[in-house]
C-alpha cells in the first residue's frame, strides 16, 4: 500500500523518533508498505516519519544509483532504531533532495564512512561500515529520525507549507 508522503513542515518531522519496540503492530507490512511507496516516489531512501510515523524506521534501496556509486549496488535495507558508532571527519559535500521537499535540492557535506547499528524487520541486530554514497543515503534517512531534514543545516526553515501531504499514487 502507498503511503501518503509527508512534506517539510509537517510536525511529524520536527519530532524525534521513538524507538520501535519489538512488538510493534504489522512491522513486516510496514516496512513492505515503505518500500512501495518510496519506490513509487522515485527515491532512494523513507524514514518513517516522512509517512507520518514518530518511529526509529528507515527503508533504503540504493540499487539504482550503483552504476554511478558502486557501493550502492545490491544496497537494499530497513534500519530499525539505527545508531551512528562512528563517522568518519572526511566529509563529501554533494547536492542532495529529499521526498518531503520536492524540487529543492542543495548541497551538504557528510562523513564519507559511518559505522551503524541496527535491527532489521526480522529483529536480527547488523552492525556495518558504509561508504561513498551509501553512507550519504543512510545519514540523510537517519537524520529524519531526529527531527531534522537536510535544509535544517542549511538555515532554510521550511515553513511555507505547514498543511503539506503529497500523497504518492
Amino acid at each position: 500500500m502507498i503511503l501518503p508522503v509527508f512534506l517539510y513542515g509537517q510536525p511529524v518531522l520536527r519530532k524525534e523518533a521513538e524507538d520501535v519496540p519489538k512488538d510493534y503492530p504489522d512491522l513486516k507490512q510496514l516496512v513492505a508498505n515503505m518500500f512501495e511507496t518510496m519506490y513509487n516516489a522515485d527515491g532512494v531512501g523513507l524514514a518513517a516519519p516522512q509517512v507520518g510515523l514518530s518511529i526509529r524506521l528507515v527503508v533504503i534501496d540504493g540499487d539504482v544509483m550503483g552504476d554511478d556509486f558502486p557501493e550502492c549496488k545490491g544496497f537494499k535495507r530497513a534500519l530499525i532504531n539505527p545508531e551512528f558508532l562512528e563517522r568518519s571527519e572526511e566529509e563529501i559535500a554533494m547536492e542532495e533532495g529529499c521526498l518531503s521537499l520536492p524540487g529543492i535540492h542543495e548541497k551538504v557535506s557528510r562523513s564519507k564512512t559511518v559505522r551503524v547499528r541496527y535491527w532489521d524487520e526480522n529483529w536480527e541486530e547488523h552492525e556495518e561500515v558504509v561508504e561513498g554514497f551509501a553512507a550519504r543515503i543512510v545519514q540523510h534517512e537517519c537524520e529524519h529520525l531526529t527531527g531534522h531534514a537536510f535544509l535544517s543545516a542549511r538555515g532554510i526553515s521550511g515553513e511555507s507549507d505547514p498543511s503539506g501531504i503529497r500523497r504518492c499514487v
